[in-house]
């Protein structure tokens, strides 16, 4: 039988925000344990929730941001379960209905794009931290995180492998961090996954029974724990078994998922509005405020890079895959519009390569968009090859000569040979040199000229430019 698999993703972003969503209490990362959690997040009898205005405006920019509706009013609910690091008994979420409703967001695998409908976003304070590893016995729990502004984003069941999966959280991760409401700090909690994956006969309508794995704070693992619970889920059904709807962790160190708890449904959770919280209204002229103050988007930038640079949908994707890259390319194309492509090929090629390997982001990168574009010039003019150009790169990269392209050039000695007679008197020392090879290539021989123009790029010392070389050759030759 063949299957369907059929995904979709619940996201949490920690939104940018100073402070908690209903508190006073910082927000910052890697605080000693429980010093960033004040008495409305231990739940202290009596406190009173304040709602954090800077976390409604995040969450507006987002939905306008993917052409949802903005609802008004939103509810704040709260839903019950017992958990050590969830103080209050309950955690305040948005439930029945949620600031942001629908939209979607436009994904692109290789050369395949496609529209995923988004079914909500919605408000809510994280829970705090229960801690294993260092206890023997016992857990410890830190309430840093209690309380933090998180906006969980649901998206329809539109997924249907585990690549679209993680090239939609890539798409959403680069979009939260591009309109700057979320820093995307996968390390540190700030972005999070939960992956709901089932599998049906392929052509059935019905829906299988979901599993909803937990906590993917990584694309690799949300891409390997999807591939491993599909596998689980096939095998089952093809042996004759059932799927029971369960919530399951990842296992990074095996590969695969295994069984935390027995899935809960929403009235399990026994939601009712928060009576601590009014509703939230949301004036119009707030909201085209922060439309207004909205950067341009990136799926406005791609249409716009293949409009006025002439790229490709793929080479256009790459580039804003981040805002920061978006930039860069954007300030080299401008001083050199008609080089646009090769200034996305350095950026995608030697720039990014070099910046994985340091393990830098391009906004880290030693070698600016000024840098490529001089680089680029000094290629088109024939003032050096394009090999040559990875060694002035890798020389700008190293701070040679304050950066500056031409010294580089100059100081390792890497202009092409432009006089004519000059290159012509070494090509016939090369002729001369290699008879053979020359009665090869005029019996028809091709791979004999290929070799004669190696020769004389190495009598240059590979500063000739090859195009010339092959010209000039191929009228010694006689064509």
């Amino acid at each position: 039988m063949q299957w369907e698999i059929v995904i979709g993703l619940e996201v949490h972003t920690q939104l940018s925000t100073q402070s908690k969503i209903f508190s006073g209490a910082a927000t910052a990362y890697g605080a000693e344990p429980n010093t960033q959690a004040c008495f409305v997040d231990l739940a202290l009898p009596g406190v009173l929730p304040v709602l954090n205005r800077g976390a409604v405006e995040r969450a507006i920019q987002f939905g306008l941001a993917i052409n949802a509706k903005i609802n008004s009013p939103s509810i704040f609910a709260r839903k019950n379960y017992f958990y050590p690091d969830l103080p209050k008994g309950y955690q305040i979420s948005q439930y029945e209905q949620p600031i942001v409703e629908g939209g979607s967001i436009g994904i692109q695998v290789g050369e395949t794009e496609k529209t995923i409908r988004l079914t909500r976003a919605h408000l809510e304070e994280d829970a705090g931290k229960s801690l294993h590893e260092d206890f023997h016995g016992m857990s410890g729990i830190d309430l840093n995180r209690a309380g933090t502004p998180l906006l969980e984003i649901v998206s329809e069941p539109d997924l249907r492998s585990s690549a679209e999966a993680v090239a939609y959280a890539k798409t959403l991760h680069a979009l939260v961090r591009w309109i700057g409401i979320c820093d995307g700090n996968m390390q540190e909690g700030s972005f999070r996954c939960d992956a709901n994956v089932s599998v049906r006969p392929l052509g059935h309508e019905k829906y299988g029974t979901r599993c909803e794995i937990k906590n993917l704070n990584s694309f690799r693992f949300l891409e390997k724990a999807i591939d491993f619970e599909v596998e689980r889920q096939i095998e089952i059904l093809e042996e004759g078994g059932s799927i029971r709807q369960e919530t399951r962790l990842f296992d990074a160190n095996k590969g695969e998922t295994r069984t935390m708890r027995t899935k809960e449904d929403a009235n399990d959770y026994r939601y009712f509005p928060d009576p601590d919280l009014l509703p939230v209204e949301i004036a119009p002229d707030w909201i085209e405020q922060l439309r207004a103050s909205l950067p341009e988007l990136p799926q406005a930038r791609r249409e716009r890079y293949i409009t006025q640079y002439g790229l490709s949908a793929y080479d256009a994707g790459v580039l804003t895959s981040s805002r920061e890259m978006a930039d860069y390319f954007e300030a080299a194309a401008e001083q050199l519009p008609e080089c646009a492509k090769l200034c996305a090929n350095w950026i995608m090629g030697d720039i990014s390569a070099r910046l994985n390997k340091e393990g830098l982001d391009i906004a880290d990168c030693p070698v600016g968009p000024a840098q490529v574009v001089r680089l680029i010039q000094r290629i088109q003019d024939g003032t050096i090859s394009g090999k040559a150009a990875k060694t002035v790169f890798d020389g700008l990269w190293q701070g040679e000569h304050h950066q500056d392209v031409d010294a580089i050039i100059e100081a390792r000695g890497l202009k092409q040979i432009a006089d004519d007679n000059t290159l012509e008197k070494l090509i016939d020392e090369v002729l001369a040199a290699n008879v053979q090879q020359v009665v090869d290539y005029r019996g028809g021989k091709e791979k004999a000229f290929n070799s004669l123009v190696g020769q004389v790029m190495k009598a240059t010392k590979g500063k000739a430019n090859p195009a010339q070389v092959n010209a000039m050759l191929r009228e010694k030759l006689g064509g």
